[in-house]
């Protein structure tokens, strides 16, 4: 029998049902409002923000005091290219062929699918394009804390590297012997940074942002950071410019009957794993699938390292989810825009089709979000919390800007100036009109 889902008081992760609650209400369920953040977070990070901008080094020193009990001197910000040249080695072999086995990978995918100038000639000879310009100067915020996060290090420094961005910043916070991670550091290096700062936090937000005698200002700031940096992020947003706000990790795998519960089990796990506000879901309309998923996650759950972690959030943000179809997994995924998407169903590539919103889609059992996470080349900065419906992952386009150009001959804007003058007459702005009659009724001997 397809329907009547069991359910042990036990069980980590819960289990809904869209024959019970339909798919809008399993999406509703399933729905996680941004948390309301504390009016005292708000008036922190603007007090950062303010000293920041008026102090520079001296207020970024004290707050790296502050929060990271770090105590440095403006000397001691910057990161030497020595420093992160020695990182290669403390790393190991190992570890160094791993970031240039994804760099490669990352920088292969992110050159097909850089922007590129083009022109276009009317009938009349008007030529019309898009010139791609690299941004000058961006910077890549790091986290540190309790992880270190290498991967992300490559993920948005290759593609900037890439659009011909010629100053790529990283900023993360310092440890307690004032270094950096060996790992980031390394990473650094086989992806391109030009300068690095150790320095975290709200208050490395505002001295991209602003400058410091330091720090020199910056065009744009991307990757992750806690409340404090993605605050601070939205508040410089128009000073600079920021890729997004990104929340929790998340992912969907949408399967039918045939896939292996262990391995659905090990992805719902490795997203659970990053944080205890992550979501995991799987869409299925199998319910043998769902037993043996339920199975698979509290005996793999059990031996895994940060299970405290990876269980608040299968018990908060987590389920299992029975579907009346495959077709209705798939639009419930579609109304949950998830970060990341897996397929893992006979011929994914046509379910593809149905595919409206995601961050990323990972196609057929042999294709885990986590290779998504490190090598295949894609970028894992991703929209997340629905903002999938209208944003798209980080990439090259990121780190240019466009430049329209237009060139008219004679012919074209004589065809062109009795709509112009219509246009402007309707808006009331003569001058326009009068800007395309003058070259029109007096060419002035030019051609």
């Amino acid at each position: 029998m397809r329907r009547g889902l069991s359910r042990s008081s036990s069980e980590v992760i819960r289990r809904l049902d869209t024959a019970q609650l339909g798919a809008a209400g399993v999406a509703k369920a399933l729905d996680r409002p941004p948390a309301a953040v504390d009016a005292e977070v708000h008036r922190r990070v603007e007090e950062i923000l303010a000293a920041v901008r008026e102090k520079g080094d001296a207020a970024l020193l004290d707050f790296t005091e502050r929060f990271d009990r770090v105590r440095l001197t403006a000397g001691e910000l910057a990161v030497s290219s020595a420093e992160m040249e020695a990182a290669l080695g403390a790393v190991g072999e190992a570890t160094v062929r791993a970031l240039r086995y994804a760099a490669e990978r990352i920088e292969r995918f992110h050159r097909e699918c850089a922007p590129r100038s083009w022109r276009m000639t009317d009938a009349l000879g008007s030529r019309l394009g898009q010139e791609v310009r690299p941004l000058d100067r961006v910077a890549v915020y790091v986290p540190g804390g309790r992880a270190a996060y290498p991967s992300t290090v490559l993920m948005t420094v290759i593609p900037a590297r890439v659009a011909g961005v010629r100053e790529i910043v990283l900023v993360s916070p310092p440890r307690r012997d004032k270094s950096l991670d060996p790992a980031v550091l390394a990473a650094a290096r086989v992806a391109g940074v030009t300068e690095a700062y150790r320095v975290g936090g709200a208050q490395a937000v505002a001295a991209l942002a602003y400058g410091t005698e330091t720090i020199r200002r910056v065009d744009k700031i991307v990757g992750p950071g806690n409340i404090y940096v993605a605050l601070a992020k939205s508040r410089v947003f128009g000073d600079v410019g920021i890729d997004m706000v990104a929340g929790p990790s998340e992912v969907v795998v949408v399967a039918e009957a045939g896939a292996d519960p262990s391995w659905v089990a090990a992805d719902l796990l490795a997203q659970a794993e990053h944080d205890p506000m992550a979501r995991a879901v799987l869409l299925t309309p199998s319910t043998a699938l769902i037993d043996g998923v339920a199975a698979e996650v509290e005996r793999q759950l059990a031996r895994l390292p940060r299970k405290e972690i990876a269980g608040a959030a299968l018990k908060s943000h987590g389920a299992l989810v029975l579907t009346r179809s495959l077709e209705e997994a798939v639009e419930i995924a579609n109304l949950l825009a998830p970060e990341h998407l897996e397929l893992q169903v006979t011929d994914p590539e046509s379910w593809l089709a149905r595919v409206r919103n995601a961050g990323a889609v990972f196609l057929g059992s042999y294709t885990p979000e986590v290779i998504g996470d490190y090598v295949a080349g894609p970028n894992h900065v991703l929209p997340t919390g629905g903002t999938a419906r209208f944003a798209s992952a980080l990439s090259t386009e990121d780190f240019v800007k466009r430049l329209s150009v237009i060139e008219y001959a004679r012919a074209g804007l004589a065809e062109a100036g009795p709509h112009v003058a219509e246009l402007a007459r309707v808006e009331g702005l003569d001058g326009h009109a009068a800007a395309a009659a003058v070259r029109i009724e007096n060419t002035g001997g030019r051609t």
